[in-house]
């Protein structure tokens, strides 16, 4: 799904199927179920030898938090994200949307290069009665619908929470990229397979923090673990005010907001 209102062209790209193209994609997925292939219970691409042997799925369930009152739309979070995880020219696992309110109270939102390179300053003067970011990325969701369409089960949730793709089984149907409403899965184009933010999930397994988090100046990021009570994400998702992205959509997303204004979808 391409998010052109936001002027951001690859937060998400969706992909049409002819139906010979389906009929291909059946194929292969009735080539892979035959071979006796096990689908979803292996690491995601790059992560395999660079998993901490002593991690635990059991023992961990990972959540995100995004504080919007503290973000500056620096973009500091997206250039190392692009970095970290080598993501395509135009494409991005986490980008900034910008929020202009009117004085009648309409949302005017853009993220130019998804907000890579922060944003124009707002001109004195104008109609802007109110303004602030909103960091978006994959949510993680529990409920899913990515992982329910995936023909072959590529999309697949671990233990510890995190929804991921396996590379080595995806077909790049784009059946996944469709079902996301919230834009953050897009084809890529140099391996063919969906592509997502994965919360640095190679890094969260040698214990360590995601590449977001670790460079955001303003501490407007945090990933925390639910299964360990002395994490401070448990106490401020307790504590405080906490919403989610289109609830209504029943997803049941594991990416929270503090902070968050009404008009944010």
């Amino acid at each position: 799904m391409q998010d052109k209102k936001n002027g951001c062209d690859g937060c998400g790209d969706g992909l049409g199927l002819t139906r010979r193209t389906f009929l291909k994609h059946l194929t292969t997925v009735s080539a892979v179920v035959a071979s006796g292939a096990v689908i979803g219970l292996i690491l995601p691409e790059g992560a395999a030898g660079a998993v901490d042997s002593t991690y635990d799925w059991t023992r961990h369930r990972w959540v995100y938090l995004i504080d919007t009152r503290a973000c500056i739309g620096c973009g500091s979070c997206a250039r190392a994200c692009r970095a970290e995880n080598d993501v395509p020219e135009g494409n991005y696992r986490t980008w900034i949307e910008r929020y202009r309110m009117n004085a009648e109270g309409e949302a005017h939102v853009d993220s130019p290069q998804g907000g890579e390179f922060g944003f124009e300053r707002i001109k004195a003067g104008g109609d802007v009665r109110k303004a602030f970011f909103v960091p978006k990325l994959c949510n993680h969701c529990a409920a899913t619908p990515c992982t329910q369409v995936c023909p072959v089960g590529a999309s697949y949730t671990t233990r510890d929470g995190v929804v991921l793709v396996d590379k080595e089984h995806c077909i790049g149907c784009g059946y996944c990229v469709q079902a996301c409403p919230y834009g953050s899965r897009f084809i890529n184009e140099e391996t063919h397979t969906a592509d997502k933010c994965t919360w640095c999930y190679h890094r969260l397994t040698n214990g360590r923090k995601t590449a977001c988090v670790d460079i955001c100046p303003v501490g407007a990021r945090i990933i925390g673990d639910r299964e360990n009570p002395d994490d401070p994400i448990n106490e401020i998702i307790a504590t405080q005010r906490i919403h989610v992205l289109q609830p209504e959509l029943l997803t049941k997303p594991q990416c929270y907001y503090s902070g968050l204004d009404m008009e944010v979808r």
